[in-house]
């Protein structure tokens, strides 16, 4: 099959999976093959609540589960950072009764030392696992401390062109690599890509830090890029989803669609069901 037809068939079965996802009923399950190619891949699909940004909490929880997914992180507008402890406990329990793991949050970011406090203690009455954040260069030894106080995992996200603090994949792996084993990255893959690097390549060069990675796909290689469906754009997600499993990546691959904002399920509908279908080949 070359190239060409190739990428239309896995478009094609990511459509068809898309549109079955979205017209599933609840407990709905998927056929035996399903389930065991699914377990073959070793690749968990989740999503970043950012998706759902101008929507309110019930919303999140309700279109993630129509989705399909049970692995979310939550931006602050869903669950703010000044949330007390009761709140949080509250919000927590609404996404676990709906099947969900909010296994962390983010992006986090932490101009000073106040806002790593609060981003550790939040955490930890989540009951979260992992960070996503954005620490400024003069807090990392503080977060580093943090992290060995709270065992929270810390995944670093970088936000390509323009970013003076971790544009790349790359700058991110530079200021952890000899910090608590807990520190690592959060890619990007699409602000990867409009920065001109590869994410497969960085995938495979930086394997031994890599802890989350916010999923996506992007019109062009460069700071003009933008956000559109998985498999519409440039990214070549079937190569990157086999690189992560070449490395044995045992994180979430977490869509972030930032297209749409307004109506956004279609289009993260479809994209999630590109990369099952992605998978399904394989």
């Amino acid at each position: 099959m070359n190239k060409t037809s190739r990428r239309d068939f896995i478009q094609f079965s990511g459509l068809a999976l898309a549109a079955s996802s979205l017209a599933a009923l609840p407990g709905q399950t998927h056929g035996q093959s399903d389930t065991k190619k699914e377990q073959k891949s070793k690749l968990t699909i989740g999503l970043a609540s950012y998706t759902f940004r101008k929507f309110p909490l019930e919303n999140c929880i309700a279109m993630t589960k129509r989705l399909g997914l049970t692995k979310v992180t939550f931006k602050d507008m869903h669950l703010p950072l000044d949330s007390t402890p009761e709140q949080i406990r509250a919000t927590v329990a609404k996404v676990n009764e709906a099947g969900i793991d909010l296994y962390g949050c983010g992006v986090v970011y932490m101009k000073n030392e106040a806002e790593v406090n609060q981003a550790f203690e939040y955490a930890k009455a989540a009951g979260m696992k992992k960070i996503i954040g954005v620490p400024e260069h003069s807090l990392l030894e503080l977060v580093n401390q943090k992290v060995q106080q709270y065992d929270i995992m810390l995944a670093i996200h970088n936000h390509g062109p323009g970013d003076k603090r971790y544009p790349s994949p790359q700058s991110v792996y530079e200021k952890v690599k000899n910090l608590d084993k807990r520190i690592g990255l959060c890619m990007d893959i699409g602000h990867t890509q409009r920065i001109g690097v590869d994410p497969s390549k960085a995938a495979l060069a930086f394997a031994d830090r890599l802890y989350d990675v916010h999923i996506k796909d992007v019109s062009e290689a460069s700071e003009k890029g933008f956000t559109v469906e998985i498999g519409r754009g440039v990214i070549d997600i079937p190569k990157f989803l086999k690189t992560l499993l070449k490395i044995k990546y045992s994180g979430v691959i977490a869509l972030e669609y930032e297209k749409d904002a307004e109506d956004p399920l279609a289009g993260a509908a479809e994209s999630i069901g590109y990369l099952k279908g992605a998978l399904t080949m394989i």
